[in-house]
């Protein structure tokens, strides 16, 4: 009697383990375009940092993303269960942080270069610049995690709550190591260009390797650098297109109507929604900047006149 309980509570935990996996397969699949776009984000975050730093900082956003994600699963079974409608109003709230980020690393790029440009050539503080900076990427990485929680609890939504919970924590644990990992990879590229011309006894094939990865390694990272902020307003638009069903429904007309053209036809159906969120994403992020700066210069101009 013993025995086949044991062997029903075997075969239950073999059954559920099985659906676990192909829940988080799933959502892996769903959420692999968010993940590109984590990787570019945070990518980006170690540009400009010492190379005896990249790996620590890396670490340091990596730790934070575990915590995020520590929050947010238990955080959106609990929504999930007692308030689900509040979870599109919070990704919209993120999904405008995203925009507003993005459209203010564009301002001082374009309005405040010459300031930008002095604070990066030498930071005054090095690890007050090195701790802004993973301060940074982790609340960049809390809205990017909770867009991968969100889309893979949409997966798992008609299935019991352990297998909810078992799907987000295996996401969360994979999607993170999956991240920082290939960003760890990423910035010590160059390390990897110099070991291999350096390498003793090197074939001529390994040292054309290594100077090519060198040369390879600031492109790269000045590349992610930009992806990093187009994916801001592409990411952070998708989710304000996808909360407003009217806008979202606009932009799906739109694309439908250039699948009749000749060739190129579907390829524009298909990726124009991706271009009309990420235009949608820089207009809310534009109106964002303005607005928090016009509230910050008021209340600058209240406090002078108050002294």
């Amino acid at each position: 009697m013993a025995g086949a309980s044991l062997l029903t509570l075997l075969d239950d935990i073999a059954s559920m383990l099985d659906d676990v996996a192909l829940m988080s397969k799933v959502a892996a699949h769903k959420t692999a375009g968010v993940l590109g776009d984590d990787l570019a984000l945070n990518a980006q975050q170690v540009a400009g940092v010492s190379a005896e730093r990249e790996l620590p900082v890396v670490w340091a956003v990596a730790k934070g993303s575990f915590k995020n994600k520590a929050i947010l699963v238990p955080l959106a079974l609990v929504i999930s269960a007692l308030a689900p409608w509040l979870v599109t109003p919070l990704l919209m709230i993120g999904g405008l942080y995203l925009c507003f980020e993005g459209a203010e690393k564009l301002a001082e790029k374009w309005l405040h270069s010459e300031h930008l440009a002095q604070e990066e050539e030498l930071p005054d503080d090095l690890d007050a610049w090195e701790a802004q900076k993973i301060k940074g990427a982790i609340r960049t990485d809390f809205v990017l995690s909770a867009e991968i929680i969100a889309i893979s609890l949409g997966v798992v939504a008609a299935s019991s709550l352990t297998i909810q919970a078992a799907t987000l924590v295996v996401i969360a644990i994979l999607m993170t190591i999956g991240v920082y990992g290939l960003v760890a990879g990423i910035v010590k590229l160059d390390d990897a260009g110099l070991y291999l011309m350096n390498k003793p006894g090197a074939s001529q094939s390994s040292q054309a390797l290594g100077r090519g990865l060198l040369a390879l390694a600031p492109k790269l990272m000045k590349g992610l650098t930009v992806i990093g902020t187009i994916a801001m307003f592409m990411v952070g638009g998708g989710i304000l297109v996808h909360g407003i069903h009217a806008i979202g429904e606009l932009f799906h007309q739109w694309a439908q109507s250039f699948s009749t053209i000749a060739l190129i036809g579907p390829a524009l159906a298909y990726s124009l929604p991706t271009l009309l969120n990420a235009v949608f994403g820089v207009m809310c992020g534009a109106v964002a900047v303005a607005v928090v700066s016009l509230v910050q210069k008021l209340r600058h101009s209240r406090n002078h006149g108050e002294h």
